[in-house]
């Protein structure tokens, strides 16, 4: 079973057979998907077998996800909330330099860990940063283009 995973789209970018198959699993599950509704689905495995498999509509949502993520051709991660990053992977999943992570994790508004010398962050404390930063910014620009609304500028 490992042998089959030993690449995934972290490490590479999907191919345009991956690209057609995950927009058709995409295109079945979009029409399958509605709000908060369990999604059932038979598959047919090998040998003539049927098997019915009922997905949360959560986990649909997540196939759904990742199915547009792949038929777009963009290459992804999955990452458990609890995983442990060296500052380079955190450094990477908010579109910073290292140096500049360093600087948020040692004035505090990251919480890490040290194992020696090396700096270890929680992914779910990463997430609470970046949502943290996002909405921030999405407050000040909704701030900005208010005020430019209200000066004429738009």
């Amino acid at each position: 079973m490992a042998a089959l995973h030993a690449e995934n789209f972290a490490d590479r970018m999907p191919t345009e057979i991956d690209r057609e198959r995950a927009n058709q699993l995409r295109q079945i599950l979009a029409e399958l998907i509605s709000d908060d509704v369990p999604v059932s689905m038979k598959l047919a495995l090998e040998k003539g077998q049927m098997a019915e498999v009922t997905l949360s509509p959560l986990l649909a949502q997540t196939f759904l996800d990742i199915s547009r993520l792949i038929s777009s051709g963009k290459s992804f991660s999955i990452m458990p909330v609890n995983a442990e990053l060296t500052t380079q992977q955190a450094a990477d999943m908010l579109n910073v330099s290292r140096p500049y992570l360093v600087k948020l994790l040692e004035n505090n508004e990251i919480n890490f860990t040290k194992t020696g010398r090396h700096r270890r962050i929680k992914a779910e404390d990463l997430f609470a940063y970046k949502k943290k930063r996002d909405s921030e910014r999405a407050r000040i620009l909704s701030d900005m283009a208010r005020e430019d609304a209200e000066n004429g500028y738009l």
